[in-house]
C-alpha cells in the first residue's frame, strides 16, 4: 500500500486545508532553508516556507534542483495571493518506502489511483463568508485541539467558489484545484449546518 498524501477524514467535522503541490523548491537564502519559493511547471512561484518536521527530510534527501510533490497548507487573504506552507514530501519510492516496488510506477499515476491530482487540496470548515458577486467564499478552519503550541488556533481561506448564501455557517467540504495563486472550488458538499454556541 502506497501512503496516501492526504490522508481520509476520519470525522465527518474534521477540519482541515490540506494540499499536494509538485514543483522546484528554491530556497531565499542558502543558509536558512525555510524560507523560499516553488515553482511549478507552468513556472508560477509561490510563496512558501518549509515546517521544522519536513525540514529534516530535505535536509537529508531532497535535490533541490528536482520536482517533487510538496504537502501543504495553504494560507491566502485573498484569492489571488496563495502561501503554501510545506508539511511534507510525497515521494513513494524513496520516502514512503513500504516493501512492495510498485513495480516504479510513474508517481502521477500513483495519485490517480488514490482519487488525486497535483494541485489538488482539501478545505473542511465552518463556511463564514460569500460574496455572489465575486465569486468568492471564505471558510474557517480550526486547529485541531491537540495542537496547544498553535498561537492562532483559528485561520481562514479564501475560495474562488459560488455558493447559496443559505449555506453560511454550515460546516462544508470543498474540493480544490489551485490555479496559478489561486484556490478554486471544483466539488462541494455540505456536512451539517453549525450551531451557534451563544444560543
Amino acid at each position: 500500500m502506497i501512503k496516501n498524501p492526504i490522508q481520509e477524514v476520519t470525522n465527518k467535522l474534521q477540519y482541515r486545508a490540506i494540499g499536494i503541490v509538485k514543483g522546484i523548491y528554491k530556497p531565499s537564502n542558502k543558509d536558512q532553508l525555510n524560507r523560499g519559493t516553488l515553482t511549478d511547471k507552468e513556472g508560477k512561484i509561490i510563496d512558501t516556507v518549509i515546517l521544522g518536521k519536513a525540514l529534516s527530510l530535505i535536509k537529508k534527501y531532497i535535490n533541490l534542483e528536482k520536482n517533487y510533490f510538496w504537502i501543504v497548507y495553504p494560507r491566502n487573504k485573498n484569492t489571488n495571493n496563495l502561501h503554501l506552507q510545506v508539511a511534507g514530501i510525497w515521494d513513494p519510492y524513496k520516502l514512503n518506502q513500504d516493501g512492495n516496488k510498485n513495480s516504479e510506477k510513474d508517481p502521477n499515476e500513483l495519485l490517480e489511483e488514490l482519487n488525486l491530482n497535483n494541485n489538488y487540496f482539501s478545505i473542511r470548515g465552518e463556511l463564514v463568508y460569500v460574496n455572489t458577486q465575486k465569486k468568492e467564499v471564505v471558510v474557517k478552519i480550526c486547529s485541531s485541539p491537540t495542537s496547544k503550541r498553535l498561537k492562532n488556533p483559528t485561520f481562514k481561506i479564501t475560495v474562488e467558489a459560488e455558493l447559496p448564501i443559505k449555506f453560511l455557517n454550515s460546516f462544508v467540504s470543498l474540493d480544490v484545484i489551485r490555479d496559478g495563486n489561486t484556490l478554486r472550488m471544483v466539488k462541494y458538499e455540505i456536512i451539517e449546518k453549525i450551531i451557534s454556541k451563544k444560543s
